[in-house]
């Protein structure tokens, strides 16, 4: 009896010690990259280790810039897209998470209720799948990132890892290679269509749009507007 006591004393000594470094990892990185560029993403390792696993080539194009040299379009484009109620929650759009559960019970095309921020925790630190404990990492990383960094630095993280294209990651690729300039001259209709592909941007191609992802633009547009244009970016960072 006695030694069984002290076995688990030492089980439970060791978890909580497990415990403790993963979360004070978990605190370092979010205080790191609350200042410093992101050099890549856990979606960027995913993506490179399943091209080791296959046999079709891969590059990844990926070039960090900050938030001012990205067109504000572009960040309406996705806030318009992805999370328009992206200045006022705290990491979860509840509303939009009961629609989505609404929808999906009585259609087959299912709608996600994911904030910018969830997908910014999401691609910077785990990796695309389904599983309970992705989501369930998923929501303490973005609580995280909500508690520790701000609306703007957010967004700014989120436009330089997202994926637009096979292996072309963040604004500034995608700018260069769908419209051969840097991300802070794209216009409005360019930002909408990129924002538009983004539900599967690996099946959706900015420069190939189809009627669909014409048609999402058209919409992201008046969306923006709608919205205020670029006073969105300007009141985050204000």
């Amino acid at each position: 009896m006695v030694k069984a006591r002290g076995w688990g004393r030492r089980v439970l000594k060791a978890l909580g010690w497990a415990l403790g470094l993963f979360l004070g990892l978990n605190l370092l990185l979010v205080l790191v990259f609350r200042f410093v560029p992101v050099p890549s993403s856990g979606l960027m390792v995913q993506r490179r280790l399943e091209a080791w696993s296959g046999d079709k080539p891969y590059t990844a194009h990926h070039r960090w810039v900050p938030l001012e040299e990205i067109a504000p379009s572009l960040g309406v484009a996705v806030i318009a897209a992805e999370d328009q109620n992206f200045a006022d929650h705290f990491g979860f759009d509840w509303q939009a998470i009961e629609k989505a559960v609404q929808h999906n019970e009585t259609s087959r095309r299912k709608r996600g209720a994911s904030t910018v921020s969830q997908q910014t925790a999401k691609n910077l630190f785990l990796w695309s799948s389904r599983s309970w404990t992705r989501k369930g990492l998923e929501a303490w990383f973005t609580l995280m990132l909500e508690a520790g960094w701000s609306k703007k630095r957010i967004l700014e993280v989120y436009l330089n890892i997202v994926e637009f294209g096979d292996g072309i990651y963040g604004a500034e690729a995608a700018a260069r290679a769908y419209f051969g300039k840097p991300a802070k001259r794209l216009t409005p209709s360019e930002a909408a269509l990129l924002a538009a592909v983004l539900p599967n941007p690996r099946k959706f191609h900015a420069n190939a749009p189809s009627d669909y992802i014409r048609g999402r633009q058209a919409w992201i547009l008046n969306q923006m507007r709608q919205l205020g244009g670029d006073q969105v970016i300007k009141d985050l960072e204000g």
